[in-house]
Formats: structure tokens, sequence, C-alpha cells
């Protein structure tokens, strides 16, 4: 597994954050995002910037950008907030369905709630979901994590 893609909506808080802590837990693997319904060409949320800051984690740099077929084909994996989110790819992108999974598959599996415009203890409270998901991708798809199996 050497590039994933993490997909929300607007691509300004659960995918930018998503991807740099991925990143960060997978070492090698290439880790981008974009958003379904992307607010494309946007830096992340003040919000989520910041609280990712407060745990260790620079958004800085980033630009949302739309979802695309070809984001998509260019992917090993595809990991997806919602399960809607999931559908949509399935529906509009049926050749992505397969490799298309909840980014927190391996945790809770009900979806990463979007904190646009909520409160900053919203946005802890979805870092942590993020955080834990991705520690147990991190566990699935890095080398030392054994079974790499999806």
């Amino acid at each position: 597994m050497t590039s994933v893609l993490v997909v929300c909506i607007g691509n300004v808080c659960r995918s930018p954050v998503g991807e740099r802590v991925l990143k960060d837990k997978l070492g090698g693997a290439h880790v981008e995002s974009a958003g379904l319904g992307a607010l494309v060409g946007h830096p992340a949320d003040a919000t989520a910037a910041k609280v990712a800051e407060l745990h260790g984690v620079s958004v800085a740099g980033h630009e949302a950008r739309q979802f695309s077929v070809e984001l998509g084909d260019n992917a090993d994996l595809i990991l997806v907030m919602e399960p809607e989110h999931r559908q949509k790819i399935a529906q509009s992108h049926p050749h992505l369905s397969g490799k298309t999974m909840l980014f927190d598959h391996w945790t809770e599996r009900k979806g990463i709630p979007d904190p646009f415009r909520r409160s900053q203890e919203y946005h802890e409270l979805v870092f942590g979901l993020i955080e834990a998901a991705a520690v147990g991708w991190a566990e699935k798809l890095a080398p030392q994590g054994g079974n790499q199996n999806v």
C-alpha cells in the first residue's frame, strides 16, 4: 500500500487533518486528500488547523481540492469520513468501490462527524476520532503492522 486518498466533503477540516495524521503514522506512504464538494483553493479551516497544531500536527500549505476519478484511480486506498461518502463514490465511480473504505474502519465504523463551523471542543473530539482511526490503519498498513490485508 503506497498511496492513500483521504476524502470528506469540503476538504478543509477532516480530510486534511486525516491526511497529515495518517502520513505521519505511515511514514513512507503517499497520502493526499480531496473533497466531494471541495472548497477549492481554501486553506484548512482555522479551528481544525489550531486543534491539529495543539496536537503537533501541521496542516500548513493545505489547499482544498475536488475529488476526481483520476485521484481515485491513482490511489491504492480511498478512505472516506462517512458511509454516505462511500456510497457517493460507488454510485458515480463503481470501479472505485472495492478500494473505498471508512477512515474509522478499524475503530468505530460509524463515520467521523463533520466539525465545520463547530466549536473548538467539537474539533477536539473529531481530532481524537481521526487520530485513533489513523492508528488503526497504521497498524494494518505499516510494514511493522503485521497483517496488511484490508
